[in-house]
């Protein structure tokens, strides 16, 4: 068995580093490029039915520790995706592909689901993007009822499995998190931006990002995504994903320590570049081997036992 092996549901990883949705995510060859330098799996940047072109630049500004961005769940729209996850087919063959899907109601969530169906291996429900247009994003997943209604309704209507990406930005995660779980969810991931955020141009006195306020990403937020994980994986029973300022192999262990069966990176990507998965991946291995580990799954959850 490979060491690095892991599973989401019934989607087989060879290892367990996913592109994160948001990042290099809209063109085939971007997603590629991507798997080619080692990631297990690729999630898509967050698309619905309809084109959307989000908010104007500046969209992204950097922090100490991280980036706010507001970018809006700006893209092409479900039929021009549709084309490029079509060039994805051999792809698959070596890293899953889960499309990272929104939108502002039930039948949205549906439809974008079953156009692309067939040539997909899984979904990833946008349910908590702080920055969304129109009543998407944290809107949903601030709430519980709303959170199962959309899930549920997507499980109904497609045949693939389905993660639901959850916001911090609550009192409880956990009773979203059981409601994704109620509701059919097959796996969770934690978690999606914090805040919003604010910075502000000390020359004009004006907010830096165009919409003024945005999510906090990058190794800023690893404390608050590992207590989410270790907090959700206590309360439910369906595999986590985490995500959240993971730049090396030390922060991807205690992730899976916190009990996630996979990792996500994306903001790490715009510093490291697509390398960082070959990266890690490596150090992992050398971990498991020099401590004397057969898989990593073994590894899943090492912080519940004390």
């Amino acid at each position: 068995m490979n060491i690095l092996e892991t599973e989401i549901s019934q989607i087989k990883l060879k290892n367990p580093l996913m592109l994160a949705a948001g990042i290099l995510g809209t063109t085939a060859s971007s997603m590629k490029m991507v798997v080619n330098n080692g990631a297990g799996a690729i999630v898509t940047k967050s698309f619905t039915q309809e084109a959307s072109s989000g908010y104007k630049n500046p969209t992204v500004v950097k922090i100490e520790g991280g980036v706010i961005n507001s970018v809006g769940l700006s893209n092409p729209g479900v039929e021009a995706e549709y084309e490029e996850l079509l060039k994805l087919e051999n792809t698959r063959k070596d890293a899953p592909l889960i499309a990272s899907i929104y939108g502002n109601s039930e039948d949205v969530f549906i439809k974008t689901a079953q156009k692309v169906e067939d040539i997909v291996d899984a979904f990833e429900l946008n349910v908590s993007c702080p920055h969304a247009k129109n009543g998407c994003g944290a809107n949903i997943g601030e709430n519980s009822k709303l959170t199962y209604d959309i899930v549920s309704s997507v499980k109904e209507n497609v045949n693939k499995p389905v993660i639901v990406k959850l916001t911090p930005n609550v009192t409880d995660i956990t009773e979203i998190a059981c409601s994704a779980q109620d509701a059919g969810a097959d796996a969770l991931t934690l978690i999606n931006s914090v805040g919003p955020g604010l910075r502000i141009d000390i020359k004009t006195g004006r907010p830096i990002l165009n919409n003024k306020f945005g999510g906090l990403a990058g190794p800023m937020i690893k404390p608050i995504a590992l207590r989410c994980v270790y907090q959700v994986y206590e309360n439910t029973s369906i595999p986590i994903i985490g995500v959240g300022g993971i730049r090396n192999y030390k922060d991807a262990l205690e992730f899976i320590y916190a009990g996630a069966s996979a990792l996500q990176i994306g903001t790490s990507i715009m510093y490291n570049g697509p390398e960082i998965f070959n990266q890690i991946n490596q150090d992992l291995i050398d971990f498991l081997k020099n401590e004397g580990y057969n898989n990593i799954k073994e590894l899943i959850g090492k912080a519940h036992k004390f």
